[in-house]
């Protein structure tokens, strides 16, 4: 079983896609194609969207689902006419917040995922830079580091940091369990200032051997016996200096982040 799922947006469509995406995940066994439509700010837009729903309808001969997080009523009008099933998510909501707020809402365009607040952008923007500069043990200096993250080569380090940088303005550096580090089990001593601020990851052993063949084919890298080391090593490292770790292997990195956050008392909100 298929289905086409149209995410419509007069902005970049990141919302109704993660939205939509969030609805998605309760139902298995139906292969989902994915359609995001984005900057749908005029009629012509809009009428040139609902058409290409109409043609999907007709190809499957089922309907497809439409997303619609249009902020501008007229255009979300156009979309109601499509030969689809609409789920228009500021109707569904905003006007029991209205009336909650007892303030009727100021429709804004592009605000979610614009440079709204230039401080919070700003934020981010330094965040980052900080996670590229503190990548891999490339800069050892974290005294501004919000969290370090520790854990053997290919175990999620560096998405996480950035993801982190991105969304919530931390700052993340991130250090490489190397063999040296992992057979005297002892924190490396660049690490020994701030290990309030550190937190491990790993990962089972046979996927990390997985990432690593892809990254570098029948090498000592990759070996079974050598990652099996790694990972059991690194996690006795974690127990041992009482470290709150992570296994990685199923986790996304969205779901990684929010644990670290969590797990440091990191409370930060989405910027």
């Amino acid at each position: 079983m298929s289905r086409t799922i149209f995410f419509v947006s007069d902005g970049t469509g990141i919302t109704s896609e993660t939205i939509g995406k969030s609805l998605l995940t309760q139902f298995e066994g139906i292969d989902f194609r994915l359609v995001r439509v984005p900057f749908i700010d005029n009629s012509e837009k809009a009428i040139a969207a609902r058409e290409r729903v109409n043609r999907a309808a007709e190809r499957d001969r089922e309907r497809p689902i439409v997303i619609n997080t249009l902020v501008n009523p007229h255009l979300s009008e156009i979309m109601s006419d499509c030969n689809g099933l609409v789920l228009d998510v500021f109707h569904t909501f905003v006007k029991q917040i209205e009336a909650e707020l007892g303030v009727r809402r100021s429709p804004r365009v592009g605000i979610s995922h614009g440079m709204s607040n230039l401080q919070s952008y700003e934020q981010r923007m330094g965040a980052t830079n900080y996670a590229l500069k503190h990548d891999d043990g490339a800069d050892v200096n974290y005294q501004e580091a919000d969290v370090i993250l520790v854990g053997v080569s290919r175990s999620g380090k560096t998405p996480t940091c950035l993801y982190l940088a991105l969304h919530y303005g931390i700052k993340a550096g991130n250090y490489p369990l190397t063999p040296d580090d992992l057979d005297a089990l002892k924190l490396p001593k660049m690490l020994t200032p701030y290990k309030r601020k550190l937190f491990g990851l790993t990962i089972e052993p046979e996927r990390l051997r997985q990432i690593r063949e892809i990254r570098r084919p029948n090498s000592r890298y990759a070996d079974a016996r050598q990652v099996q080391r790694e990972v059991e090593e690194a996690e006795s490292l974690f127990r041992i200096h009482g470290l709150p770790s992570l296994n990685t292997t199923y986790a996304s990195v969205e779901e990684i982040a929010s644990k670290v956050l969590v797990s440091l008392g990191l409370e930060r909100s989405m910027l």
